[in-house]
């Protein structure tokens, strides 16, 4: 399966950008935010962080998510615990997904 096709299942139109991808190598991939059922898709530089990444898919899923620091996030079912490591030294390869939930279980509205 294709990264570009793996990109594009179930993702909301558009495309995220973080930083300067014209410079270096990007990596094509999505974030998935499962309590509100959305994914983005992001093209970043495999030198940006986790962290970045995180936030940006923060911005655009949950607007009223306040502390990014209360989700985790996943990457084939591991927690990346240092979020301040570049998504290549991470793992991140074109296709992946990055889950990112919430840290502590919330209830059922």
């Amino acid at each position: 399966m294709s990264a570009t096709f793996a990109n594009s299942l179930r993702a909301r139109r558009g495309v995220i950008t973080i930083g300067e991808t014209t410079s270096g190598a990007v990596v094509r991939f999505r974030v998935e935010v499962p309590s509100v059922w959305d994914v983005v898709r992001v093209d970043a530089s495999a030198t940006d962080s986790v962290r970045t990444a995180k936030v940006y898919a923060l911005n655009a899923l949950v607007p009223d998510a306040l502390f990014p620091d209360e989700f985790s996030v996943k990457l084939d079912g591991a927690e990346i615990f240092d979020e301040s490591t570049s998504l290549a030294n991470a793992g991140v390869v074109d296709g992946s997904t990055l889950l990112v939930a919430h840290r502590r279980r919330r209830p059922v509205r």
